[in-house]
């Protein structure tokens, strides 16, 4: 017979069926894989596989911002990622509790990598409302802004820097485009579908195991 669901992300999904084994009646939601299936775009392989991977490296069913900003680091050793990290674990953090789930992580990379250039923009402006109040100030670029420098290790005095704020205003201006000091997802959308490097960097996101 089966072990117990040793963790959150067991227990969600139920170990068996994501390892191909019989359900086993204790394990909650028997269905759990099969949820997953049709609330994301992935299917029941790609997600078996990303849950052994999510399962050996988070033994504890979720994902903290410390363990997150500790994997952006790796792909950013030249640059200070803490800040962006933050900013993009707030956005996979679905139920704002402060942790990842495998849920959560699945959500999001359906939208990333299999959504339709329009989920993916609202992910994006998602991103930039920094505080989550449905429009994009000019700060909050600024700051978004600023955190891609110092990920990227580029030389900045920091938010208020000449280059940075100058950079800020070209993106600002263009994407606000009834210039009332504030970008809405509207805008956003709008802008983005005009600009075709955009378009093209988001078609290229079309991932297959």
């Amino acid at each position: 017979m089966a072990s117990l669901p040793d963790s959150p992300v067991d227990e969600e999904l139920g170990y068996d069926l994501i390892d191909g084994a019989q359900p086993v009646s204790i394990l909650r939601p028997v269905g759990g894989l099969d949820d997953l299936c049709k609330q994301t775009k992935f299917t029941r392989q790609e997600i078996r596989v990303m849950y052994r991977g999510f399962k050996q490296d988070c033994p504890e069913g979720v994902v903290h911002e410390n363990a997150f900003k500790d994997i952006y680091a790796k792909f950013f050793p030249h640059g200070n990622s803490t800040q962006y990290a933050h900013y993009v674990f707030k956005a996979f953090d679905i139920n704002c509790n402060g942790a990842i789930s495998f849920k959560d992580l699945l959500t999001t990379l359906s939208t990333l990598l299999r959504g339709s250039i329009y989920e993916k923009l609202r992910w994006a402006f998602k991103l930039y409302d920094l505080n989550g109040d449905g429009c994009i100030t000019r700060s909050e670029l600024e700051k978004i802004v600023f955190s891609v420098h110092e990920l990227m290790g580029k030389k900045c005095q920091g938010v208020g820097d000449r280059k940075t704020r100058n950079h800020v205003d070209t993106v600002f201006r263009k994407l606000d485009l009834n210039q009332d000091g504030v970008i809405t997802l509207e805008e956003f959308i709008e802008s983005c579908l005009k600009d075709e490097l955009i378009i093209k960097s988001i078609q290229v996101f079309d991932w297959r195991l």
